[in-house]
């Protein structure tokens, strides 16, 4: 592969322009074994207009409260130069969209609630595309799952900034799936917008009341609920505040 070990992965920093998240270069991290038994299952998941728009879509198909399911995720890559152990860890969706058929594998994921999560993804599964650890965060495409988890290769190349010497081929820790650019949104997303509706909502018990965005804000691959993709999705639609 061109880039090593190119995503977000132990090594996630807050983004920038997170008011609540202290700047600091690791993931939350806690043993191994606290970990492992850690991991499973992640939190349930105004600017008002954007909320007003999606209650009118959620009148207009009935109302109904669907149960809570995690089928769309948030996956976080650094679009600015960063070195680690020597290794630029850039990635943008400029680069994903220069990949052979605009597909690329989603490597180096080092914290092991966000591996779970990339272990239940499933094929055909879209995410967002989140540039992060930059002068400004937030959405800035749709990707999708078009290879379900199997052993990422960097965990065994030495070379690798995210080579792990206590896993085995045989019985490997860490996994990765491979994603396909699908489009650009609309617009692009900042952090700050998505954040003014997690407040709002918060208050008013919309879809982002619990968005992990902002309740695990150092995981870099984080889950979304149907209503949380929505709206977010939604937001397309809307002027820039």
């Amino acid at each position: 592969m061109p880039w090593p070990s190119r995503k977000r992965d132990k090594g996630a920093v807050a983004d920038k322009k997170e008011p609540d998240a202290k700047i600091a270069k690791k993931e939350e991290e806690t043993s191994d074994k606290e970990e492992e038994e850690k991991a499973a299952k992640p939190p349930a998941g105004s600017s008002k207009s954007g909320w007003k728009n999606w209650k009118k879509k959620e009148s207009e198909s009935g109302g109904e409260e669907s149960k809570i399911t995690y089928c769309h995720w948030l996956l976080k890559s650094e679009p600015e130069s960063r070195l680690e152990k020597g290794v630029d860890v850039k990635f943008s969706v400029d680069d994903l969209k220069a990949q052979p058929n605009q597909t690329t594998c989603w490597d180096g994921v080092r914290n092991y609630q966000a591996r779970n999560f990339l272990r239940s993804m499933k094929l055909g599964q879209q995410a967002f595309f989140y540039h992060s650890n930059c002068k400004e965060p937030g959405i800035v495409a749709l990707v999708k799952i078009v290879k379900e988890a199997y052993p990422d290769h960097t965990q065994f190349d030495q070379k690798d900034p995210h080579y792990d010497s206590t896993s085995r081929k045989e019985n490997p820790k860490w996994s990765m799936v491979d994603v396909q650019f699908v489009r650009m949104t609309k617009r692009f997303i900042p952090l700050a917008e998505l954040k003014a509706h997690h407040l709002a909502h918060k208050e008013d018990g919309g879809p982002l009341k619990n968005m992990m965005l902002f309740t695990r804000q150092r995981l870099s691959i984080q889950p979304l609920t149907p209503e949380e993709f929505d709206f977010v999705l939604s937001l397309e639609e809307e002027k820039p505040h």
